[in-house]
């Protein structure tokens, strides 16, 4: 199944507190569940005023579906190619 890291723009994201956090993982969660199809949010990075996230789904339009529902930005939707990191040189 495709993975994809959604970029969001939300102004101040950085000072979010652990409450707003949880909030909006809550809220998440929630979406995640009504979808009807297999998807997975595997964790999310804040930083300055964004957030990235990585989910894994079928396609670009249910993560932007996911996003609709929850209220979220999805300013950019990018299915991931490939990872690698520093033991891909030893490979």
């Amino acid at each position: 199944m495709p993975t994809f890291l959604i970029e969001r723009t939300v102004p101040g994201a950085a000072g979010l507190t652990p409450e707003q956090l949880r909030e909006i993982a809550c809220t998440s969660n929630g979406v995640v569940e009504g979808l009807g199809v297999a998807y997975t949010w595997h964790r999310s990075y804040v930083a300055g005023d964004k957030i990235y996230c990585l989910h894994e789904t079928d396609d670009a339009e249910t993560v932007r579906e996911h996003a609709r529902r929850g209220g979220f930005p999805a300013d950019l939707v990018v299915e991931v190619a490939s990872e690698f990191g520093p033991r891909t040189a030893e490979a």
